[in-house]
């Protein structure tokens, strides 16, 4: 069938049957069948990189004029990001398996034995944007965790998406594991999102990964348990107390490295006891290349930077543009961050331990830092192989979402013939 030919009800209907019965499938794999099927995936994924760059060109020609040039670049994939997805899965394969794992044993009076164990969590929507990368990095992740997944990737990265799935397939059949444990959505049509987000039935948690625009409409629409990823308007705090070359420094990678990605930081926040030193060196260090825009204060130190509007306080760039504010010390500082951020990731750059334990304490998000770059808020970063989102609620799991986030738990209870009084 063409995409133009498919009912986007009854497609979803059968993914989300051949999925569940995926998921049975999987509850049982050994650990060493799931991490034989990502090798082999990792292995597919390399054998196809001249399909893969063919098919990504398509994806991004389809784009080109018509998206900025943050939004190419996360679509875009080279050899370099191909090997890179490939080293994730390997990554991932070297974890230790999540499930089964016991997370607490006790002991009643009445001789019952009770034990809490990590399961997989069943089938996961996938509903995400520009990034093919995430397909493989999600797929992957759901697969050691025994999971299901069915992706929906933006239309358009479906050519890149193709591959993809096709590669995680190869990986699955040769551990001798259900391929349907990976599938994708096979139309563009957007009824197919809101059929996912109402599949009950079928499917236990939908995660959306893209602009807040896509993370609203799950919100909005789903009757599925979502887990959300708002955007990233992650902010970094120059304190009084900080190493001025330090804190440039950490600053330009956490804007500049890639300015698409949500753990970019968007707003740089200054005290004003050394905003007169900070200003110009943060100019110096990235105004060639990242647009500046301050509060009045800000401009007035330095004429690089453009007067910024309300609206900038609170917006996620995505692109080299960062605000530039200053503030009365640190508990102005605390409370501008509370104010205005996505509640993603903020950093504080200090030398001054009181100072930074007082921020890493009152900043209520996912991810809080201490003299490090933003751009850190990553799962590969924090050693979990990869992840597939970082959550910015404060259910079930936060911040980045790898193996351990993708398990809910059971009860499993032995007696000897106790009846209950």
């Amino acid at each position: 069938m063409t995409d133009q030919t498919l009912d986007p009800q009854i497609h979803i209907h059968d993914l989300g049957q051949r999925a569940r019965k995926a998921a049975r499938g999987l509850v049982t794999a050994s650990t060493e069948a799931k991490n034989i099927a990502l090798r082999e995936a990792a292995k597919a994924l390399r054998e196809a990189t001249p399909d893969l760059l063919d098919a990504n060109g398509k994806d991004v020609a389809s784009v080109e004029g018509k998206k900025p040039e943050s939004f190419i670049d996360r679509l875009r994939l080279t050899e370099d990001r191909i090997e890179g997805m490939a080293k994730a899965l390997e990554e991932i394969a070297e974890l230790p398996d999540p499930v089964g794992r016991k997370l607490a044993t006790f002991e009643r009076p009445n001789g019952l034995s009770i034990e809490r164990v990590a399961v997989p969590i069943g089938v996961i929507g996938m509903i995400y944007e520009s990034r093919p990368n995430v397909g493989a990095d999600a797929s992957a992740l759901c697969l050691k965790s025994g999971n299901a997944i069915i992706l929906r990737g933006g239309s358009e990265s479906r050519h890149s998406t193709r591959v993809i799935v096709e590669a995680m397939q190869k990986g699955l059949e040769a551990a001798g594991l259900p391929k349907d444990a990976v599938q994708t959505v096979q139309t563009t049509d957007r009824a197919a999102v809101a059929a996912l987000l109402k599949a009950d039935e079928f499917v236990d948690l939908v995660i959306p990964r893209g602009g807040r625009g896509l993370v609203e409409l799950v919100r909005d629409q789903a009757s599925v348990p979502t887990l959300l990823h708002l955007d990233g308007n992650c902010h970094s705090y120059v304190h009084a107390a900080a190493d001025v070359d330090k804190a440039v420094k950490v600053i330009r990678n956490a804007k500049l490295r890639r300015t698409g990605i949500c753990g970019a930081t968007e707003s740089i926040v200054i005290d004003r006891a050394i905003a007169d030193q900070v200003v110009p060196k943060i100019a110096d260090a990235v105004a060639a290349d990242c647009e500046l825009r301050g509060d009045a204060e800000a401009v007035a130190i330095d004429d690089r930077l453009k007067l910024a509007s309300e609206d900038d306080w609170s917006t996620e760039y995505l692109d080299p543009i960062a605000s530039v504010k200053i503030v009365d010390g640190l508990e102005e500082g605390i409370a501008w961050v509370e104010d205005h951020s996505s509640h993603h990731t903020d950093a504080i750059l200090t030398e001054d331990a009181d100072a930074a334990r007082q921020f890493l304490t009152s900043v209520d998000s996912a991810v809080v830092m201490h003299n490090a770059s933003t751009q850190f808020s990553d799962g590969g970063e924090f050693g979990m192989g990869a992840e597939i989102g970082i959550a910015t609620g404060k259910m079930h799991a936060r911040g980045p979402v790898g193996l351990e986030q993708l398990c809910s738990f059971k009860y499993l209870v032995h007696g000897d013939g106790q009846t209950r009084p």
